[in-house]
């Protein structure tokens, strides 16, 4: 079965960072769901119109468990998420199953938020997690501590997503889906 994967996301989500994400982990063979916590269409960042496939509220149904939770960034999504007391249920909860959650450019204020950094280093956009002791901090694109993906921003999109499908599905599934898109 295809690992089922939870993309939430609000106004001024990063298109990049969101398509990317989306893009590559269904290339993988994953199910990805995307979960809008404002209506069936949102407007990103630069004001491209997203299509959500559900929202937040129904991909939260009881019956539905993901193997993975990923946030995009963009502003404000990422604080939107970072202050949505789902969101914050779900990562705690995701992460206590020992299942991955991941976070790319200010949203690892999110995880943060929800209690997950501690212990682990993250990388974020500069200046998104300044609360985050200064030695658990990275500058590195992507940065994978225990179940715990981040990655800096809209530049870094590529890796962090193939990083995601290595996580899912190994490193040689990663490097095949690399390979088709040149990277």
């Amino acid at each position: 079965m295809n690992p089922k994967v939870l993309v939430p996301f609000s106004k001024g989500v990063e298109e990049i960072e969101f398509t990317t994400i989306v893009d590559v982990l269904r290339r993988a063979g994953a199910h990805v769901t995307t979960a809008s916590l404002e209506g069936a269409l949102v407007e990103g960042r630069s004001g491209i119109r997203i299509q959500a496939d559900t929202t937040l509220d129904v991909a939260l149904s009881p019956a539905v468990t993901y193997d993975m939770v990923v946030l995009p960034g963009g502003l404000p999504n990422a604080h939107i998420l970072r202050d949505d007391p789902r969101i914050i249920a779900l990562l705690q909860s995701t992460a206590k199953a020992e299942r991955p959650v991941a976070a790319i450019c200010a949203a690892p204020s999110a995880l943060f938020k929800a209690g997950l950094l501690e212990g682990h280093t993250a990388t974020a956009y500069p200046g998104c997690l300044p609360d985050l002791p200064s030695e658990q901090q990275s500058d590195d694109a992507v940065v994978i501590s225990g179940n715990i993906t981040t990655s800096r921003g809209p530049a870094t999109a590529l890796a962090f997503a193939l990083s995601l499908v290595a996580t899912l599905f190994g490193d040689a599934k990663a490097s095949e889906v690399a390979g088709e898109l040149l990277a």
